[in-house]
């Protein structure tokens, strides 16, 4: 999927719509392609019949939108889901997360781009079932087959009553604004650093740096960093 592959390129310096090497970067043509892979993800969650989320191992980023705009999730109790490019170079543009947990569990989430496990997203109410990997399977056929055995049309309307509310909400205005400030945070000097931080030493090194908590270079530091990057110095 896009994410996956802008992701990836992080470490390299391949023009991309969602990696824009050019100055000034161009927000829309960024927007556009960011929106179209939100929407590829959407489709789940507006797909008529019920969809399950089966989660082991992890489900991070882009694979963490995925699982949240399924109906359903049932989860491992060692698999991993979160969203740790929200430290930098990142905000999840499906914005299911305040959606799935509420604003306080979104927020810690969010704030620090921690991973939970299985259990803890079924105490949080993100995952509908938790159980033991060898278990997994049977558990989301049970669970699918019990819902097979309703009709579809009603299926259909309970489905549409729940996401009805969600719309409410204002789950499309905040994608957008999400979707926007994704784009942002991949261009903007913390996020540009991070991207010549990886160009430089590699993208397991960013990633380390981002994720052992350290703090990450801002504004004029951030600008300084990237020059002293770009200089080789």
């Amino acid at each position: 999927m896009r994410r996956v592959r802008s992701r990836r390129l992080c470490g390299s310096e391949i023009e991309h719509p969602c990696q824009q090497e050019s100055e000034p970067w161009d927000p829309l043509v960024d927007y556009a392609v960011m929106k179209k892979n939100t929407e590829n993800f959407m489709s789940l969650w507006k797909c008529s019949k019920p969809t399950i989320a089966k989660i082991h191992g992890a489900a991070v980023a882009g694979g963490s939108d995925i699982a949240l705009c399924c109906d359903l999730i049932v989860m491992a109790e060692d698999a991993r889901i979160g969203y740790m490019p929200t430290r930098v170079w990142g905000c999840p543009t499906t914005a299911m997360w305040t959606f799935k947990l509420g604003p306080s569990r979104a927020k810690e989430l969010m704030f620090t781009g921690n991973m939970i496990d299985g259990r803890t997203a079924a105490e949080w109410g993100l995952a509908n079932a938790c159980v033991p990997m060898e278990q997994l399977e049977n558990a989301t056929r049970k669970l699918a087959d019990r819902i097979a055995g309703v009709p579809k049309s009603h299926l259909a309307m309970h489905k549409m009553v729940v996401n009805q509310v969600m719309l409410n909400m204002g789950l499309e205005q905040t994608q957008s604004l999400a979707t926007l400030f994704d784009g942002i945070t991949r261009h903007n000097p913390e996020g540009l650093w991070f991207r010549r931080y990886a160009q430089k030493h590699g993208f397991k090194a960013a990633i380390e740096w981002r994720d052992s908590g350290r703090p990450i270079p801002e504004r004029d530091e951030a600008r300084k960093q990237i020059s002293e990057l770009k200089s080789g110095t």
